[in-house]
């Protein structure tokens, strides 16, 4: 996707930490949603780490991963991040890759 298909994008997927009338949000003002999206971030990273990829926040509003080669892809939820991620990865990525949960629950 391009940038600006990003910007354009839904915002309004389950996953994100947004405050909308009738659904039930424990954060509910700006700072705690900032700081679950960055918890969110984090834990993503970490799993990714595990094939050189690196997700960012982008305004707020969309997501860049990139991957170890410098290409990078755009993308505005959450739900899309594994697709993405197998597209980007050298040797793909699936999440239930028992290398991979191996290398998570190392101390």
């Amino acid at each position: 996707m391009c940038s600006l298909c990003g910007i354009l994008g839904c915002d309004d997927h389950w996953s994100n930490p947004v405050a909308r009338p009738g659904v039930f949000s424990r954060n509910t003002d700006g700072p705690s949603r900032r700081a679950e999206a960055a918890r969110r971030l984090a834990a993503a990273n970490r799993v990714l780490s595990f094939r050189r990829l690196k997700l960012s926040d982008w305004q707020g509003r969309s997501y860049v991963l990139a991957g170890p080669t410098g290409a990078s892809t755009v993308f505005d939820a959450l739900s899309h991040l594994w697709p993405e991620a197998e597209a980007l990865a050298p040797r793909g990525f699936d999440p239930l890759d028992p290398d991979l949960i191996a290398w998570m629950e190392r101390p």
